[in-house]
């Protein structure tokens, strides 16, 4: 999408991490942002230190009614929205899938999956109609490869949002509006504390108060993001570093491939 014709962005998950580092960089391009977040006093202290272009609304991503009122009140303020960023989400709880709890795996799918679903659902249509606009969902790179244990109900949940993003891309692309699917390494932000306080779980949170400390910078994240956008990317990564991971999995796709179509033709 040619970043010039972009009028009003809505962030979800906008008040903290990623979700401020895409706004703050949406909004250094002149693109009015709305900040969406559950944590409406996080809200209330971004948009007071930043100019009259950006704005908040409080909205939890798992509430159908909340997201229709979000967006009549954001559009309403900044006219129509021609790039979504689906970011809000919680962490993964470091258990095996067969540990990990009932709850746990239906809060994780509410709002990284469900949250997901209900933006496009809200705003997808009036893009469509408009022929224009952008639609950022934010998976993991975690989506792409599960990449260790402890990680596999976050990994499902993510895997769903990229196929999601791929079918969502072919779908859209006859009517002028694209899709990306970013899918991020380890970014400085306060996700753990966040899935605590919604009601996931963290195994260790020895950790948390320094997590924050490490990974890559919000802003960093955010240029990558506003980058995909102008190029329309499929995907969005921030760590090359694990595409050795992702090649893996390829290849290891393409010997089962090979394997099993051999197997086939043998009987």
């Amino acid at each position: 999408m040619e970043l010039a014709s972009a009028r009003h962005a809505f962030v979800t998950g906008g008040a903290g991490g990623i979700g401020l580092g895409i706004a703050d960089a949406l909004a250094e391009h002149g693109i009015r942002v709305t900040i969406a977040d559950i944590d409406r006093e996080a809200v209330d202290t971004v948009v007071a230190q930043r100019p009259d272009d950006v704005r908040g609304v409080g909205l939890d991503v798992r509430d159908r009614d909340s997201w229709a009122r979000a967006a009549d009140e954001a559009e309403s303020a900044f006219g129509p929205v021609d790039i979504l960023i689906n970011n809000a989400g919680i962490g993964f709880n470091g258990r095996d899938v067969v540990d990990t709890d009932a709850e746990v795996f239906d809060l994780l799918v509410a709002i990284d999956l469900a949250g997901v679903f209900h933006g496009v659902s809200t705003f997808g249509a009036r893009m469509r109609d408009a022929g224009r606009g952008h639609i950022v969902n934010t998976a993991s790179i975690m989506g792409l490869t599960a990449g260790a244990p402890g990680r596999g109900a976050y990994s499902a949940v993510k895997s769903a949002v990229v196929a999601l993003s791929e079918a969502l891309r072919i779908e859209m692309a006859p009517h002028g509006v694209g899709v990306s699917v970013l899918c991020p390494g380890l970014v400085r932000s306060n996700l753990d504390a966040n899935t605590l306080r919604l009601g996931g779980h963290v195994e260790d949170s020895r950790h948390i108060k320094g997590a924050g400390d490490v990974g890559m910078t919000p802003a960093e994240a955010g240029a990558c993001v506003v980058r995909g956008i102008a190029q329309d990317l499929p995907y969005i990564l921030t760590h090359l570093e694990y595409l050795g991971h992702i090649e893996k999995r390829m290849e290891a796709i393409r010997s089962a491939a090979g394997a099993s179509a051999g197997a086939g033709r043998a009987s």
